[in-house]
């Protein structure tokens, strides 16, 4: 079966995207270790110094980005799985479940103090580097999940649901090596789903996949979003209260 064809019965499907979905936007991944980032006060100012000229900042929306958008809003893609950190599908359109995190907003790791990563960065900016929490004196870091952090209880159950109730799980620019958002591919697969993964290299579930595309996301993804459905009759998923 080719992409297209799994795309001609699509009507419910589930997106889960990673940093190649970006990369064609000129974002580089993100990531820290927060050990350190927490223990050195000269590692966190290098850190805050080198996102203050970070390409996410600049960035727009790619063909990849719009594409996914243009399903949501013909109500074929219902949930949009992200690991990237950049906020870009969410300016082309899209309702997210961010696995990672967001790089738009910082956090306080003494009391859990919240505000917009440009308020943070305009301190950097004027020399108060590394910035610390103006309501506590707490280390401010990006609200992301760092290296060896677990993901939110809430995102990750939401994002399980989300495999759970989907005819299609359409992966796109994700080497599938990341834990626990890989494992969302099997839960899809054995609920039910099609899988399909648009991955320029082989990831650890393409044996699993109805089919696999071998191209970059920003070429894949508008493709097979243009393949009108042909299936008919009601969708039936695992997350389908009347299957129950």
């Amino acid at each position: 079966m080719s992409a297209r064809d799994v795309m001609a019965v699509a009507r419910r499907i589930t997106a889960l995207t990673g940093a190649g979905v970006s990369v064609e936007s000129g974002v580089v991944r993100f990531g820290f270790d927060a050990s350190s980032f927490l223990t050195s006060a000269e590692v966190r100012r290098e850190a805050w110094e080198s996102w203050l000229g970070d390409s996410l900042w600049t960035a727009a929306p790619n063909a990849a980005h719009r594409a996914l958008a243009g399903l949501a809003r013909a109500g074929r893609v219902r949930s949009l799985l992200t690991q990237n950190v950049d906020g870009l599908h969410q300016r082309a359109g899209s309702s997210v479940v961010e696995l990672h995190g967001s790089m738009s907003r910082f956090v306080c790791v003494a009391c859990g103090a919240t505000g917009a990563m440009s308020e943070a960065l305009a301190r950097v900016r004027g020399g108060d580097s590394p910035p610390d929490c103006l309501v506590c004196g707490g280390i401010l870091r990006p609200a992301t999940i760092a290296f060896g952090e677990p993901l939110a209880p809430d995102v990750l159950r939401a994002a399980r649901m989300a495999a759970l109730d989907c005819d299609v799980m359409l992966v796109a620019g994700t080497s599938l090596t990341v834990e626990p958002a890989a494992q969302l591919v099997p839960l899809a697969a054995r609920a039910g789903a099609s899988v399909v993964i648009c991955n320029l290299d082989p990831t650890p579930y393409d044996s699993l996949a109805a089919a696999v595309v071998r191209e970059p996301a920003g070429s894949a993804l508008p493709e097979l979003a243009a393949v009108p459905v042909v299936a008919t009759g009601p969708v039936r998923t695992w997350g389908d209260p009347s299957t129950w």
